[in-house]
């Protein structure tokens, strides 16, 4: 009894505080890297990061997210951002923010994407580096277009970076990939007026862990009352709620052409009226995979390096989750710092 008083005094005390705590919380930001926007398409922004000093390496790198969520977890806040990093190693970064699609671009499919979308951003970098290649550096579904575009151009592209990248789908590890096998996505494209919206695919990624959901509220309890674990709380919970609809024929091409009929792999991917095949991606390759991701298991992303014709490539096992690859503490220290390291012995 002495024992249930006790806690329910140091929770009535830990909910006083953090009232407090809300308080003194004015505004949640993240993504606050300085940065420029040097060319606009359509939803599209390319920005480059602004520098204090100049890039040591030669070749500016092109960060391609994934069209689901947003590219501001790679910069979370100042102490966890993979960006930060990127600059403070000496690299020139560009990065490509999809925007929000509306009803107008429900068309939108793979083609405008890759040798729309991508190619026109790697060619202004080209011509306003007087460059022949830029370095790609691409995030889970962003990896699997640049690694199209990269089989597509090969001339275009210095290195490839691809973090946490479906390409083998036809494994059954993951749930997601296991409910991909037999979803009607004409029926969900269609039923959605040709536009999926940013809150369905992230209930969809919830009920991949319902767990995870309820132990991340639990854990909202304990960090009341601590500012700064608060706010790292509020961040991810800021850039979960800021996800983008996704354009529908594109996202229909994507789930029924790979998840569905792993087109990329078997070498029957047409993008634009033209076929990608793997073995013409000849850049060097650094391949990189979570042993713990439960949205792109390592059994989706190893098989690249088989699969390319790159006589330069690499694989890195990262010890953690998806997101964690960017955010958690261990990527700061060890994640970036090999990425860097392993561009500059190729610049």
């Amino acid at each position: 009894m002495e024992n249930m008083i006790k806690e329910l005094a140091d929770m009535s005390q830990k909910m006083m505080k953090s009232y407090d705590t809300l308080q003194q919380i004015k505004e949640v930001d993240i993504a606050t890297s300085p940065k420029t926007s040097v060319y606009k398409e359509d939803k599209l922004t390319l920005y480059r990061y602004d520098r204090d000093t100049n890039a040591t390496y030669k070749t500016p790198v092109l960060i391609v997210y994934a069209l689901v969520n947003t590219y501001k977890m790679l910069d979370l806040q100042p102490d966890r951002s993979y960006i930060k990093n990127l600059l403070n190693a000496g690299l020139d970064v560009y990065l490509i923010d999809w925007g929000y699609p509306s009803k107008s671009d429900r068309y939108l499919d793979l083609d405008d994407y890759v040798n729309g979308y991508i190619n026109n951003c790697v060619d202004f970098i080209r011509k306003k580096h007087r460059i022949d290649k830029v370095n790609i550096l691409s995030i889970c579904q962003g990896g699997t277009l640049s690694v199209i575009y990269s089989s597509l151009y090969p001339n275009k592209v210095k290195n490839l970076v691809t973090h946490v990248t479906p390409i083998d789908f036809s494994t059954n590890d993951g749930l997601l990939f296991r409910w991909s096998k037999n979803m009607d996505f004409d029926k969900l494209v269609d039923g959605n007026n040709g536009l999926i919206p940013g809150d369905f695919l992230n209930q969809g990624f919830d009920l991949l862990k319902p767990m995870m959901k309820v132990q991340k509220q639990q854990s909202l309890v304990n960090v009341l009352d601590d500012k700064d674990k608060l706010l790292n709380f509020l961040r991810m919970e800021k850039w979960i709620s800021e996800s983008p609809a996704q354009a529908g024929e594109c996202f229909r091409q994507f789930m029924k052409e790979l998840y569905q009929q792993n087109k990329l792999v078997k070498g029957e991917l047409e993008v634009g009226g033209k076929k990608v095949n793997l073995k013409n991606l000849t850049s060097p390759l650094l391949n990189i995979y979570a042993t713990e991701d439960h949205l792109v298991p390592p059994a989706a992303t190893i098989p690249l390096n088989d699969h390319v014709g790159s006589k330069d490539k690499e694989l890195y096992s990262f010890k953690g989750g998806h997101i964690g690859v960017f955010v958690g503490g261990k990527s700061q220290k060890e994640l970036a710092p090999a990425v860097t390291a392993w561009l500059k012995k190729r610049d």
